[in-house]
Order: C-alpha cells, then sequence, then structure tokens
C-alpha cells in the first residue's frame, strides 16, 4: 500500500524559502559572469570554488567523506548533470533565446521530476502534483509572455530551445541520482561536494577539450557575482534543494524552479524598471494556486506522514 505525501512543515518551509530567494537572485548575478570569460570557464571557476566551500564544511563537522567507488559512479553523474552540464546548456541557450523562455522551460522540471520518479523508483505519479505543476508553468508563461512574444525564432531561436530543454532534462536525472544517493543515506553537504568536485573535474575536460582561454575577470562586478553564485546560489541553494528532496521527494521540490522566476522578476522590478501588467499579475496569481496545490498547503491532515 502507498504511503501517503508527507505533509510540509516549518523545517520544508524555511528551506524552501531559502531556495527561491537564493535562485531567486542568481539570474542577476549570472549576467555579470557572461562577457570576457568563456562560460564554461567562468562555471569551472564557481564550481571549484563552491565544491571546497562544501568539502571545507564535511570537514569542519567531520562528516564521512569516504565512500566505495559504486557510490562515486553515482557522485559523478549527479555531477555531470545537475552541477555542470545543465548549467552550461542554459548559459549557452541564453545567447538565442529571450531569459523569460528560459525561466518557462526550467519549470518543467516538477512534472518532468514526477515523471522520471514514477519510471525509475516506481513512485506512482500524484495527479494533484502535476496539475499544480501545470498551473504553475502555466503561470510563469503568462509571467513572461510580453518578453517571449515579441522575440521572433529563427533556426538559432529553435536550437537554444532545444539546449534550454536538454539542460533542464540534465536537472531532473541529476535529481534522480541525488534521490538514490540519499538512500544510501550520504550526508547532503557530503554529496554535494564529492558531485560538485565531480562537476569542475568535467567542466575542465570541457573547457580543455574546446580550447576555452583560462582567463579571469578581476572587475568587481565578475568576482562579486561569481562568489555570491559558488556561496549561494550552488552551496547553500544545492544543500537545501537535495535536503527537500530528501524530505519532499523530487517532485514537490522541484516546484521552486517554478517560484523563484517570480522572485526574478520581483527584484528586477526594482533595479532594472520592469512594469507589472495584467498578465504577469494573473501569472503570478496562477503560480501561487500552483504552489498551494503542489505542496498540499490546503485539504490536507496536518499529521500526514510517509513518503
Amino acid at each position: 500500500m502507498s504511503r501517503a505525501t508527507p505533509a510540509f512543515d516549518r523545517v520544508d518551509a524555511a528551506l524552501y524559502v531559502t531556495l527561491i530567494l537564493v535562485w531567486g537572485t542568481s539570474w542577476i548575478a549570472i549576467r555579470h559572469q557572461l562577457g570576457e570569460v568563456a562560460p564554461v570557464v567562468s562555471l569551472l571557476w564557481r564550481f571549484v570554488l563552491s565544491a571546497a566551500i562544501c568539502f571545507a564544511i564535511a570537514l569542519w563537522r567531520r562528516e564521512r567523506l569516504g565512500f566505495p567507488v559504486r557510490r562515486h559512479l553515482w557522485f559523478a553523474g549527479a555531477g555531470v548533470l545537475m552541477f555542470s552540464t545543465n548549467f552550461l546548456l542554459f548559459y549557452l541557450a541564453g545567447r538565442h533565446v529571450p531569459t523569460g523562455l528560459l525561466a518557462v522551460v526550467f519549470a518543467l522540471a516538477s512534472p518532468i521530476n514526477l515523471g522520471l520518479s514514477a519510471l525509475f523508483f516506481r513512485r506512482p505519479a500524484e495527479v494533484r502534483v502535476l496539475v499544480g505543476a501545470a498551473i504553475g508553468v502555466l503561470g510563469v508563461a503568462l509571467l513572461y509572455a510580453p518578453e517571449i512574444l515579441g522575440t521572433g525564432f529563427d533556426l538559432a531561436a529553435l536550437g537554444g530551445l532545444a539546449l534550454a530543454l536538454a539542460g533542464t532534462l540534465c536537472f531532473c536525472l541529476g535529481n534522480m541520482a541525488s534521490s538514490v544517493i540519499q538512500r544510501a543515506g550520504v550526508s547532503d553537504t557530503a554529496a554535494t561536494a564529492w558531485g560538485m568536485g565531480y562537476g569542475a573535474l568535467w567542466l575542465l575536460a570541457l573547457s580543455l577539450a574546446s580550447g576555452a582561454e583560462f582567463a579571469f575577470d578581476w572587475r568587481a562586478p565578475y568576482v562579486i557575482s561569481l562568489g555570491w553564485l559558488a556561496l549561494g546560489s550552488s552551496v547553500t541553494a544545492f544543500i537545501a534543494y537535495l535536503a527537500l528532496i530528501k524530505r519532499i521527494g523530487p517532485a514537490r521540490a522541484g516546484f521552486a524552479t517554478v517560484l523563484f522566476p517570480v522572485v526574478a522578476l520581483a527584484i528586477s522590478s526594482v533595479f532594472e524598471d520592469y512594469h507589472w501588467g495584467l498578465l504577469a499579475l494573473v501569472g503570478v496569481a496562477l503560480v501561487a494556486v500552483g504552489n498551494v496545490v503542489v505542496l498540499g498547503l490546503v485539504g490536507r491532515k496536518a499529521g500526514a506522514t510517509g513518503g
């Protein structure tokens, strides 16, 4: 008999809010990473720094870092999929596709996670989560409708869209690898450290293969944004995200990808003179409704447990 979906408690809420706020600010920081330094090299610096921070935290907390080879294969899989390739594909897609469409594509992570969980782990697909995710994705699409509709689509744009879809799939497959790692009892910090370490090695290989110059931009915007992306968007956010996957499952945790574009637009309205129209307001309302449905914030008994 299948177990009930876990209730969404205060710890889950704290992790969820942290994740959304941190990832919601990453869009501005990423803009300062694209310029003189090749995207693959900027990502390499980011994950070398992130991995070093995670390993330092794990050592300070005296967490176990030694694992058998089979576990390292899963670490490497998560690193290649979730801590490197998906970011690189989105960076490349951003050259040809408006950021709004990228946000909509990445918002598909929640329903994709739901399908992959059913495929790989025989977790029954919850209609409630799927419906809520669909409502949320529609809301994000309305938020960015003016930007998306105002852009003509040519072959390059379609290629960028394909890259974004591939990046989202990589992220979701990395979520599945992380679920396997967590089932083995590996701590979130150790799993993140090893995953980011292997992700950095993969980015190094890609940099060498592509002939990219190992440059570094010492100007303040690049250095500050790199520090925030490493410490905030990578270390803090991913540890929170892996903890959420463990607590509420990848499908519900993945709904954070629907919410953080709303935070990004809120910040944009302050720093970039973004104006909220009727479609955007309707979009926010749909995202809120989808959030309530996916997380089971209404209509559930407080004592529900399991998962």
